[in-house]
């Protein structure tokens, strides 16, 4: 299916400067998964469709749109099958899954207000009524099986769409294995997953996987041009080229100035083993502050991406992996480090920084003293 068979006005939305990024329960478009929807309109075709499917792949790609664009379609059907036409023909099988916004079903779902769509996601976390918890608890998933064990309100299906599995704890994921056993007639699970080799064995064996791929380089880039228009060309494809195949992170990076704060990564990395004291303690105390949050966990990311990518790079032979340079003088930088130490050592750099990372946030540690642990680990790594 191609965007072409959207029956509304695609390209006068397109064209708004800039567009608002959609949820994905009301979001219209799906780009760059034309396999995937396929697949899931011949198992439907076919009276195939499995009782629980895990959407997997990379996040920010579109899973989560998908879910919402498939249980509008089945959210759509009619209750009983249409019979054959005047002349006896079996009525023609459904072209694709989309639904124009205009429809019921569509505005239903979009105000979460369809009795037969039961979303769980992570709830308000009841010590800090301004955050939402951590994980999802099994509060949130208790209530799946009887849901789903209900007579459809409006005599079709009943689906669940749980966004993302991966923040489910032991309980909430336990929660779920009942309903897996003994799924209903016409009920539907969508487990959301973002890696979905670290859901429960007993999950993953009991649901059909989906894997989407990560969005080409062009899609990315052609996205960023509807809903930041306002972005370069070079920028753009710099930023595409960061997110690794993800729209949402690619729009994440834009707004927290993900590429300005890459070049001043590179310039304090592209120094060692000698450190420039006075930027790296500037730059960490500006990540430090109240309301650098977003940049914090940016260049979190970004280091650590760096690091990956610097070794892969190395283990392909520098120039000869291919892989285009985001910036200038990144591969000037990443060959430099990747010169003073082996690679088994730079893996275990890696593993520490990416550790103590994770360690930090769990923690809630001083920003300031992780950014300039991490940049004395390579320091040292360096030399």
């Amino acid at each position: 299916m191609s965007d072409e068979d959207i029956d509304f006005d695609e390209e006068a939305d397109a064209a708004a400067a800039p567009a608002e990024v959609p949820e994905p329960r009301d979001n219209p478009f799906l780009t760059g998964h034309d396999e995937a929807e396929s697949r899931l309109l011949e198992s439907f075709t076919a009276g195939k469709l499995p009782h629980a499917i895990i959407l997997g792949g990379p996040r920010g790609i579109g899973k989560a749109t998908l879910a919402f664009r498939l249980a509008r379609f089945l959210l759509s059907q009619p209750a009983t099958s249409p019979g054959p036409d005047l002349f006896g023909a079996p009525p023609a099988p459904p072209a694709s899954l989309t639904l124009s916004p205009e429809a019921p079903v569509f505005k239903r779902i979009a105000a979460g207000g369809h009795a037969d769509l039961m979303t769980v996601e992570r709830g308000i976390d009841p010590k800090r009524k301004d955050r939402l918890r951590s994980e999802i608890v099994v509060d949130d998933t208790r209530d799946v099986a009887g849901f789903l064990r209900l007579t459809s309100a409006e005599g079709g299906w009943r689906i669940v769409i749980v966004d993302s599995a991966d923040e489910m704890n032991r309980n909430a994921a336990n929660a779920l294995l009942k309903i897996l056993e003994e799924p209903p007639r016409n009920s539907l699970l969508m487990l959301i997953s973002h890696n979905p080799g670290r859901l429960l064995a007993t999950i993953r064996s009991r649901c059909r996987k989906l894997v989407l791929k990560p969005l080409s380089e062009e899609t990315v880039v052609d996205l960023l041009g509807r809903y930041r228009p306002e972005i370069a060309g070079d920028e753009a494809r710099a930023l595409a080229r960061l997110a690794e195949g993800s729209i949402g992170r690619a729009i994440a990076l834009a707004d927290a100035g993900g590429i300005d704060l890459y070049r001043g990564l590179l310039k304090l990395l592209g120094r060692l083993p000698d450190l420039d004291a006075p930027t790296l303690h500037a730059f960490a105390d500006t990540l430090a502050r109240a309301d650098a949050d977003e940049s914090y966990r940016t260049v979190i990311e970004l280091l650590t991406q760096f690091l990956s990518r610097m070794i892969r790079r190395a283990v392909a032979g520098n120039a000869s992996d291919g892989a285009a340079e985001i910036v200038a003088g990144e591969h000037q930088a990443m060959q430099h480090l990747a010169e003073r130490r082996g690679l088994d050592q730079w893996v275990e750099v890696w593993e520490k920084i990416a550790r103590s990372f994770a360690q930090a946030d769990g923690l809630n540690l001083d920003r300031k003293q992780v950014v300039l642990g991490a940049f004395l680990a390579l320091e040292g790594a360096s030399r």
